[in-house]
């Protein structure tokens, strides 16, 4: 059923991927929130509704199979409550939410990812905003 599938990571893997997932098959979980040019330095193209992908724990398992149901492109500044509440991780602000995110763009592991140790998020920063609906449970 999902060797076809792509694979979809949220984070790095450890904690915060393990949080995640959890939420993901909570059904907490519901939007997700990636830099615009994350998908330009990989080469691949953005999501697209209809799309499903396989959930990947720490391990590397397969844990879910996801499907897009929406994608915005936005300024990081323009994220508003609906999608940071829907990320499922308890925020309940959009300042908290973006403290939350920032935290984790402006850590070790994503700018040692994007070879940055100085690289920092704005308003103006370009967001990739994904919605999706849990398919399965594997």
């Amino acid at each position: 059923m999902t060797a076809d599938l792509p694979t979809f990571e949220f984070a790095f893997p450890g904690p915060l991927r393990d949080k995640l997932v959890t939420a993901v098959l909570d059904g907490i979980k519901t939007t997700t929130t990636g830099l615009l040019q994350d998908y330009e330095i990989d080469g691949e193209p953005l999501p697209v509704v209809g799309a499903r992908a396989t959930v990947v724990d720490s391990a590397g398992r397969g844990v879910a199979v996801i499907e897009v149901t929406e994608v915005r492109v936005c300024r990081l500044g323009d994220v508003d409550f609906d999608h940071a509440r829907d990320e499922g991780e308890g925020d309940d602000s959009v300042a908290a939410w973006r403290a939350g995110h920032e935290d984790f763009w402006h850590g070790t592991d994503y700018r040692g990812w994007l070879g940055d140790p100085e690289f920092v998020v704005n308003d103006d920063t370009p967001v990739v905003l994904k919605r999706f609906r849990l398919v399965a449970v594997l």
